[in-house]
């Protein structure tokens, strides 16, 4: 089973991130602060569940993903997403040093901290295969056969298709993806699209686990992906795909046992199975560069990590540093030394001069 999580921001009028794009009317703006996705793969079959933050003037967004096969869509497990960044967050440790530094007494101040620390076409060119109310959104599910076949349905729900957008889905065109377009609609009819919306989960078969970012290469500004990985051993991207290359931050074995209670969204997840997670780091400098999907393989070994922060200490016993003890030692030893060694030469006896025996008499 496969997990990941993308992040990025999306920006009117058509913007791009990882698995998908966003649409509004000319005449309005929409920034998502935050997309996060969790993917899982088993078996050819493949689920994400997502989750936008929004924010902007717009009282009406579009939001297209290609996906390769006929997919259902439901309300996902908002829970999921903080479960997954407890169990994958950075650990704090201290770091004892035993001599001073620069910034050390008798050198200077303190500084006791320093942190070190990825479907058979359909005929027509556009058909709604399936349209359903979930929460705020109004869901259709589409395929087709021509990216501008996108264009009828978006107009009749506001909106128009930007010429990059569609060169964009081209290659999913090619490959007989489908897509899911959802139309995203605040909760207080006439406002605007705003705060974090309910997640979203879709479902639909896959050969192998993929996590689709073509579209991010329509991003204007920088982007990064953090991706979670659950499955039988760690994970690792097959390649940067136009990105600096992927950085791990945590990889170990997790026991989401639904009968334990400490995560039971990610329990239900994978069936209570204990799973290994590789949360890696991705970021896109250059996302016009971006070639290509994500796809996931095994990596050669299972080998544990977890990101760890420092904080350097000067060892102490008490308010006194260890050095200065160790140096008081030092001169109390030698010290004691030299007036043992006095003390030892007074004590030595003295030996009587030599007897010398009279001169004989004459």
């Amino acid at each position: 089973m496969l997990v990941s999580l993308q992040l990025g921001s999306l920006i009117a009028p058509a913007y791009a991130c990882g698995c998908g794009a966003m649409v509004v009317d000319r005449d309005s703006r929409v920034t998502v602060d935050r997309e996060t996705s969790v993917v899982s793969w088993s078996g050819g079959s493949e689920q994400i569940v997502m989750r936008l933050t929004v924010r902007g003037n717009a009282p009406a967004a579009a939001w297209i993903m290609p996906v390769p096969h006929r997919a259902t869509v439901g309300l996902g497990d908002a829970s999921l997403f903080s479960e997954l960044e407890t169990l994958t967050a950075p650990v704090h440790e201290i770091r004892h040093y035993f001599w001073p530094r620069a910034k050390d007494w008798p050198f200077g101040g303190s500084d006791r901290a320093s942190g070190s620390g990825a479907a058979p076409a359909a005929a027509a060119p556009v058909a709604v295969v399936g349209r359903e109310r979930l929460g705020p959104f109004d869901v259709a599910r589409l395929t087709a056969t021509d990216p501008a076949a996108l264009e009828g349905w978006l107009i009749d729900n506001g909106f128009e298709l930007p010429d990059r957008l569609s060169t964009a889905l081209r290659p999913y065109v090619d490959q007989k993806w489908e897509y899911v377009a959802i139309r995203l609609a605040p909760r207080e009819k006439g406002g605007p699209l705003l705060g974090r919306l309910d997640p979203l989960r879709l479902r639909f078969a896959s050969e192998r686990p993929v996590y689709p970012m073509r579209l991010s290469r329509l991003a204007t500004t920088p982007q990064s992906l953090g991706l979670y990985v659950l499955a039988a051993g760690r994970m690792e991207p097959r390649g940067a795909i136009g990105g600096e290359p992927p950085e791990v931050t945590f990889a170990g074995r997790v026991d989401a046992g639904q009968e334990k209670g400490e995560y039971p969204a990610l329990g239900a997840l994978t069936g209570g199975k204990p799973v290994f997670v590789t949360a890696i780091d991705q970021s896109f400098p250059r996302p016009e560069l971006i070639d290509g999907d994500h796809e996931l393989r095994a990596a050669a070994a299972d080998t544990p990590y977890r990101t760890t922060y420092y904080h350097d200490e000067l060892l102490s016993v008490g308010p006194v540093p260890a050095w200065v003890l160790s140096l008081l030692g030092a001169t109390a030893v030698a010290v004691a030394a030299v007036l043992l060694l006095v003390r030892t030469r007074r004590r030595r006896p003295v030996a009587p001069p030599p007897v010398t025996a009279p001169p004989p008499l004459r």
